[in-house]
């Protein structure tokens, strides 16, 4: 397959009701073919890193595996880890032009979790580091098995935990006021065995 004939379906998203937010959800922006070979092709030739953060004074390696591709300034950084980009391969660039005319945003890099099975993870937290920017949107493409995604007001313990299955193929846009308002994991699910891939497209200012 061409990288350039991925299918995407760009219907009109559902709006998820989150109060301090907005959230758009594309269950099916990728077709199966495109999906099955974007997640094959991505698995292959990525070159994978295992990092380690500081947790309770211990160094703990991070709970998947991960790769950081953009535009030669996009240097990023979380919890001590330091990840300096990888130029964006033709792959990436389709997936990317495709995804910026989809939802009328630019993006300059992507974050790649390798999720191996039910037992790799993250944990609560919000993407608002001060190199995405004072408000920044991310778009979140999932492949391969299905995840579960959770969400938590950061005050507003109230509205209790949304909770989206991510499947093959769907697109989760984190717009304006997510980041700020909310955060969110993905827990562990030990009964799942089988590989999810997740691409985060980001601005890094």
């Amino acid at each position: 397959m061409n990288p350039a004939d991925l299918l995407t379906h760009p219907a009109e998203p559902e709006v998820l009701p989150l109060p301090d937010s907005c959230l758009y959800w594309y269950p099916h922006y990728l077709d199966a073919e495109g999906s099955d070979y974007l997640l094959q092709q991505l698995l292959a030739q990525t070159p994978w890193r295992q990092d380690s953060i500081r947790m309770h004074g211990k160094i703990l390696p991070v709970p998947r595996l991960q790769a950081w591709y953009g535009t030669p300034q996009a240097r990023y950084g979380y919890s001590g880890i330091l990840l300096d980009p990888l130029p964006f391969t033709p792959l990436l660039l389709s997936v990317l032009d495709k995804l910026q005319h989809c939802t009328g945003h630019q993006f300059n890099a992507v974050l790649l979790n390798n999720y191996r099975d039910g037992n790799d993870s993250v944990s609560w937290h919000s993407d608002d580091e001060k190199e995405l920017g004072d408000d920044p949107v991310i778009a979140s493409l999932s492949l391969g098995a299905t995840r579960r995604f959770e969400l938590r007001h950061r005050q507003r313990r109230d509205l209790g935990t949304l909770k989206l299955d991510l499947s093959h193929g769907s697109l989760l846009v984190m717009d304006k006021g997510l980041q700020h308002n909310w955060q969110h994991q993905i827990p562990k699910q030990p009964a799942q065995q089988g590989v999810r891939l997740n691409l985060t497209f980001r601005f890094v200012a």
